[in-house]
């Protein structure tokens, strides 16, 4: 009998990060005095609207002024998203940053007013402090007692010996203690710390007398300092939830784990009108600071007169964040009305807004923003292919050109060079049409797609034009 032979394949497992269309944004590229970089932190260009993006990032972090609103409007492909982008950077984790979609409202399963109402609630922060009792200590030893016999009714039990630069005592332990002990692996020279009210324990790190035990380092093996002092302290905690999170935890039976059930659903006036006098209280007290953030909300004509109406009352609350939205129409109608504003936003909420204009890219610009984009990607360029590029983007889109980047690189690969040359762009560039080639194909091959208008557009133009002309005969 053969013994089938295994074969067993071992793979490196490596952190995988995908590349987006905005990853390479890592800020706005100001400096101290607001003052915009030429090509900085994946910006270029733009060097207004990076200012004035400059100066809402302060008013965020200032968060005295509530209820601005930001218009950035341009055409397709200046950067608003990437200016949007570079504030959530500039701000930092500790800012909440929203973003959404114009079109989402329609897309959700509540109404229009009540998806506003939760976007809103997610952009404002509540950083919530409270103290508590905690030791924290060197671990000196660990002595756990179990029963011999498995089927005794007696519970594990034990004793915790910690120490700081100053004193040493030896805690009595319970069955819950031991086994989070045991789940966070510790052992002698661990520097813990205890929660005295919920029995968490939090490992800090390995104590510095330890440095000389290579059996119990690693990459990740971090050395802290002994604690001095007492080994009981009281700590201040901060917990930072946005108002949204507090609505929900409040508004269902589960609580805190209704987080994690996807779609929450509507939530009553009441609650949020509850919450909202209890985090005053909390404010009043000192034990709650309010960080109002930035909601951006991208393609914001696909918003209809009802959103508007909604976003100009909401703008006037003390509880709101600042509003940034973004814009690629001109004069065009509003969405729900016959009626035609600029940007597609009704006037009343334009006058209560700062606008932002972006505008088209120069050739040196794009040319550095396609420099960038190769290096995120991680693809070479000869120089002939990088000036090709540029002419291409130049002629079509930027958003085209950078689209070309990855797949002329794939075609590159497959004849075995480092190196994207003017062939594979061309090769490229011939597999895939921009939009302006893809318009005049369907023109010229109109008549053999399906459900073809053309003819009654021109039947229609024609006859305007001999309506036209008649009439002007009548009047002379």
């Amino acid at each position: 009998m053969s013994i089938p032979k295994i074969t067993q394949e071992v793979k490196d497992i490596t952190r995988i990060e995908r590349i987006g269309a905005h990853s390479h944004i890592r800020g706005l590229g100001l400096d101290d005095s607001l003052t915009a970089r030429a090509s900085s932190q994946g910006m270029v260009g733009q060097r207004t609207a990076r200012k004035s993006m400059g100066i809402v990032v302060h008013m965020a972090r200032e968060g005295k002024i509530a209820g601005r609103a930001v218009l950035l409007a341009g055409p397709p492909g200046s950067g608003k998203t990437a200016l949007a982008m570079g504030l959530a950077q500039a701000l930092g984790s500790e800012t909440p940053f929203v973003s959404i979609a114009g079109s989402e409202i329609f897309s959700l399963e509540m109404s229009k007013t009540e998806a506003l109402t939760q976007a809103f609630r997610k952009s404002i922060g509540v950083q919530i402090s409270e103290e508590t009792e905690v030791v924290e200590g060197e671990v000196v030893e660990i002595q756990i007692d179990r029963p011999l016999d498995k089927g005794a009714a007696g519970a594990k039990t034990g004793k915790l010996t910690l120490k700081t630069t100053d004193m040493e005592t030896v805690y009595d332990l319970g069955a819950k203690l031991i086994d989070n002990l045991q789940k966070e692996k510790v052992q002698s020279k661990d520097i813990i710390t205890l929660d005295k009210a919920t029995g968490k324990i939090t490992k800090l790190g390995r104590s510095l007398g330890a440095t000389g035990d290579f059996d119990a380092m690693g990459a990740s093996t971090r050395f802290v300092q002994t604690p001095q002092g007492e080994l009981q302290k009281r700590k201040e905690v901060s917990h930072t939830l946005s108002l949204h999170e507090i609505d929900v935890i409040n508004s269902r039976s589960q609580g805190f784990l209704a987080l994690f059930a996807g779609d929450t659903g509507e939530i009553k006036s009441e609650v949020r009108e509850q919450i909202d006098l209890k985090v005053a209280g909390w404010r009043e007290e000192g034990k709650a600071t309010i960080h109002p953030g930035v909601l951006f909300i991208d393609e914001v004509h696909m918003l209809d007169i009802e959103c508007f109406s909604f976003l100009n009352r909401a703008l006037e609350s003390d509880m709101a964040p600042i509003l940034i939205m973004a814009s690629n129409r001109g004069i065009t109608r509003i969405r729900g009305t016959d009626y035609q504003a600029p940007h597609g936003v009704p006037l009343d909420l334009l006058d209560r807004t700062l606008i932002i204009a972006t505008e088209p890219y120069s050739d040196e610009e794009i040319s550095k923003i396609l420099e960038i984009r190769c290096e995120e990607e991680d693809v070479a360029f000869t120089e002939k292919a990088k000036t090709l590029l540029t002419k291409i983007c130049t002629t079509t889109s930027l958003r085209y050109a950078i689209q070309l980047i990855t797949a002329s690189s794939l075609v590159a690969q497959k004849r075995k060079a480092y190196e994207v040359d003017m062939i594979d762009l061309k090769k490229v560039y011939e597999l895939f049409v921009d939009v302006k080639r893809s318009t005049q194909f369907l023109k010229d091959y109109q008549n053999e797609f399906m459900y073809n208008t053309q003819e009654e557009v021109d039947a229609q133009e024609d006859e305007a034009v001999a309506t036209d002309n008649k009439s002007m005969d009548t009047t002379e």
